[in-house]
Order: structure tokens, then sequence, then C-alpha cells
């Protein structure tokens, strides 16, 4: 009985509820560019292209303000997915025995003036030694979390989509 009442309350309320998802999204890049300024934290690039996908999954998910439904539950699970992947490859290489971790590279900032988009792109997904650090937040490492984020965010984007797209919206 409460799983029907759930699904109905989803169903009514998708624009709230796509605003509210697209506004932790933002909330997420504010905390980590606060924990840049504030702590020191300096991104590397796996965490940089981490905070777009966060930043595409808001985009899409202010998409779903407007047009709740199918395609807002696509584009913010296309970005959730490779938010995954970033966040899974980023453990990935901090799992590494020390000797195994790639040689820290230039800084996203060069890479970009210096190379064409696609070949920046493999250059950060292949990572370097400043990927494999690990810094704790609340005890787990910030990948973890946002692993937990894209999961939880992308998940509730796609239940609340297609529960509004079986319903009308008014």
């Amino acid at each position: 009985m409460q799983t029907i009442h759930t699904m109905h309350w989803l169903a009514h309320h998708p624009r709230r509820l796509n605003l509210l998802l697209a506004l932790v999204c933002f909330a997420l890049v504010a905390v980590a560019v606060a924990l840049e300024a504030i702590a020191g934290m300096e991104p590397c690039p796996l965490c940089v292209f981490q905070r777009i996908a966060f930043l595409g999954m808001g985009a899409a998910l202010l998409f779903g303000v407007f047009m709740p439904g199918r395609l807002a539950a696509g584009l913010t699970g296309l970005a959730g997915l490779a938010g995954v992947g970033l966040a899974w490859r980023h453990l990935w290489l901090q799992s590494l025995p020390p000797d195994q971790v790639p040689a820290c590279g230039p800084g996203l900032d060069y890479l970009l003036d210096a190379f064409p988009l696609t070949e920046v792109v493999n250059m950060v997904l292949s990572g370097s030694g400043e990927c494999a650090e690990v810094d704790y937040v609340l005890g787990l490492s910030i990948p973890v979390w946002t692993l937990f984020a894209y999961i939880g965010v992308g998940g509730l984007a796609i239940v609340i989509n297609e529960a509004a797209r079986r319903r009308p919206i008014a």
C-alpha cells in the first residue's frame, strides 16, 4: 500500500522533485569547490570531469522541471552513467599499489591549451599520479561519495520521470 502511495506522489510532483535533485547536483559541485577553496583540496583532472558530470545531471534535471518524462530520465541517466564510470576509474586508480600508479602529468589547464579535446579526455581517463591520491571526507574517499551520489540521484531521477511519463502532467 505504501509503495502505491509513494508512486502516486512521485507521479504528481515530478517538476518539484526534478528541481530538488538539480539543486542537489549543483550543491555537490559547490561542496567540491568549497573543499578546494577552504580545505585546500586541489582537484585532479578526474575530479574536474566528475564535477562536469554533476553539472550535466543538474542541467538534465532542470530540463525535467519543464518537460518531465523519458527524455529527462534518459539524459540524467546518461550523465549519471558517465559519472559512475569516472568515479569507478578514479577508485581503481586509487586502489593501485604505489609502484603501478601512473606518473603525474601536467595540469588540466595546460592539457586543454596544448591538445585537442579528444586527446585531453583520453589523457585524463588514463589517469595520473595526482588522481591516485586519496582524500577522505567523513571516513570515505571523495570518489566513493560521488559514486553513491551518481547512483542515488540518477536512480531517483529515472523513477521520478518514468512515473511522470505514465501520468499526464497538469
